[in-house]
């Protein structure tokens, strides 16, 4: 079985399973319950991962590790030496390892969730401990808490409130055996990337199931595959200021994975003002082993910037569209406007002018945001596109087809800027021009409200920008691409929608004359109207026989 069937089949099982489990939880708390016992699952599979490494290093006599069984008396003493080495918690940590407490450990919970309350269960960390069973999700939430305590890196992180939900506490023992069930290896796929695959799975079908508030976490994967794919983000520093569970940064670090980068060459940094939203993205950099910084806790990207002195190579971010009332607390004269003051109605313009703040002097950065923000003229929202026009800010725009979000219908664009366009490397010097992309056209309806891209659909605009960018084998094509001047935009009052300047697509001419075009054309419609009323005529006949005459 091919490693996308592998995902496919148990990705699917998976969430028809958990659906079952738990039909009376909302989708908004239903996510943290299952998320977050995935996110145990990893812990403890990475930890187990690594308990049997070394079980198999102190057996090794060639391993700087190896206990020699003739220094024991006995068997059974050589075993407990063994047992109490694997407790040591350096032999984890070395390997960047979370330490794992037995309270916290998978087989705990799973051999232990179905207990009655007043059960006693007996705990082994150096020492033995009792641990009085009162519920399993009281168990959970001491796990997690003993997972938080023993790292300070996850402090804050996990989200403790499964004793306190109002649900039959069995189903919870019932889903932490499902999620057991999600397989451990597999020929060419790792635990971390089969939990990885499924978190983020989870992810997205909890936003199509939360509607319009589950497009705040999450944006959709072909929309942020086209933003990395355009952007490369091969190394340095990462940023998202709006990051929801952090879809940005595993694409990324998908991408350096597939074009044989390292991951250890890239910083990701990031901010969410959402407290549940920031520990899904920390989750869900844990699971994939990423080192982040997240700032110190969960703030308003305005108001309280997490990384105030942060300049980032590359910028990606899908804040929330034309924001209203974003400015309390925010100074007029904030260094941030350096191209003028976002009208306290609409922050599409904030956030592009808080990630260009942050931009490195090489840096490149992309945010999707609506479309108004191309053409509207509202307050100060002429001038601010205008002076980014005229400072040579704005690299490529391209317009999005409908129906790409779970959360909104709005139609939605992506600006790409630079602080530098000369020749650089492979890069061409594009100084004084914009490149336009109408993918309007593009993509499939994958159900009947939904929209997505195919990986071809990615490759064409990300390829058309490329060869811009390197000036090489790149071509306008009429309603497609258009390389335009300053000079261009200026005479279109700085709209940077891009259906004003790559036109229409040029007409096949399929060579039948005007006038017989029109005759066989009126024809087929003669013929159709008459299909039409004969059809109505049996309708009403058929209905005259049932009682129904009109």
């Amino acid at each position: 079985m091919s490693e996308q069937e592998f995902l496919q089949n148990l990705e699917k099982k998976l969430w028809t399973a958990a659906n079952k489990l738990l039909p009376a939880l909302d989708a908004a708390v239903y996510k943290h319950v299952v998320l977050g016992l995935i996110f145990v699952k990893y812990v403890s599979d990475a930890f187990d991962i690594r308990r049997q490494e070394l079980i198999e290093q102190f057996k090794n006599e060639n391993h700087d590790y190896y206990l020699n069984p003739d220094d024991y008396e006995t068997a059974a003493e050589y075993e407990a030496e063994i047992a109490a080495e694997l407790e040591i918690r350096d032999y984890y940590t070395e390997k960047n390892v979370f330490w794992v407490p037995q309270l916290a450990r998978w087989e705990t919970l799973q051999n232990h969730s179905k207990l009655p309350p007043g059960s006693e269960i007996v705990i082994k960390n150096g020492k033995e401990t009792v641990y009085t069973m009162r519920s399993v999700g009281r168990l959970i939430d001491d796990a997690l808490e003993a997972i938080e305590k023993d790292n300070p890196k996850l402090k804050g992180v996990l989200n403790k409130q499964y004793g306190r939900l109002q649900i039959d506490q069995a189903k919870l023992g019932e889903l932490i055996d499902l999620i057991a069930t999600i397989p451990f290896k597999h020929a060419s796929l790792q635990a971390k990337d089969i939990l990885g695959h499924v978190y983020e799975y989870f992810l997205g079908q909890f936003a199509l199931a939360e509607g319009k508030k589950g497009g705040q976490f999450y944006t959709p994967k072909s929309i942020v595959t086209l933003i990395v794919e355009m952007l490369q983000p091969f190394s340095g520093r990462v940023y998202d200021p709006a990051m929801g569970s952090g879809g940005f940064f595993v694409q990324s670090e998908q991408f350096i994975k597939e074009h044989g980068g390292k991951l250890g060459n890239v910083s990701i940094y990031g901010q969410e003002y959402n407290h549940t939203t920031w520990q899904l993205a920390a989750m869900n950099m844990v699971i994939r082993g990423l080192d982040f910084n997240f700032g110190k806790e969960p703030a308003n990207t305005f108001t309280n910037d997490q990384h105030p002195d942060l300049r980032a190579d590359t910028i990606m971010a899908n804040p929330p569209f034309n924001m209203k009332e974003w400015d309390t607390g925010v100074s007029d004269d904030d260094p941030r406007w350096q191209y003028g003051k976002p009208p306290s109605g609409n922050a599409n313009f904030a956030w592009l002018q808080h990630m260009l703040y942050h931009l490195a002097p090489g840096g490149s950065m992309g945010l999707l945001l609506a479309n108004g923000s191309m053409s509207s003229n509202t307050n100060t929202e002429g001038d601010i596109r205008r002076a980014l026009v005229e400072n040579d800010l704005v690299e490529c725009m391209v317009a999005l087809p409908g129906q790409l979000f779970t959360n909104t219908q709005i139609p939605a664009c992506i600006w790409f800027l630079t602080r530098n366009k000369k020749a650089r490397g492979t890069l061409a010097d594009r100084s004084g021009k914009v490149l336009f992309i109408d993918a309007r056209n593009l993509g499939y309806m994958k159900d009947r409200v939904l929209r997505d891209f195919k990986p071809e659909d990615i490759a064409k605009v990300a390829d058309t920008f490329h060869a811009w960018q390197q000036g090489k084998d790149y071509a306008d094509e009429a309603g497609f691409c258009y390389s335009a001047t300053l000079e261009e935009i200026k005479k279109h009052d700085f709209v940077l929608t891009p259906g004003r300047y790559v036109g229409a697509a040029d007409e096949v001419e399929d060579g039948e004359p005007f006038a017989e075009k029109m005759a066989r054309l009126t024809a087929q419609l003669q013929e159709q109207f008459a299909q039409s009323a004969e059809l109505e005529g049996k309708i009403k006949r058929n209905l005259a026989g049932l009682g129904y005459e009109f």
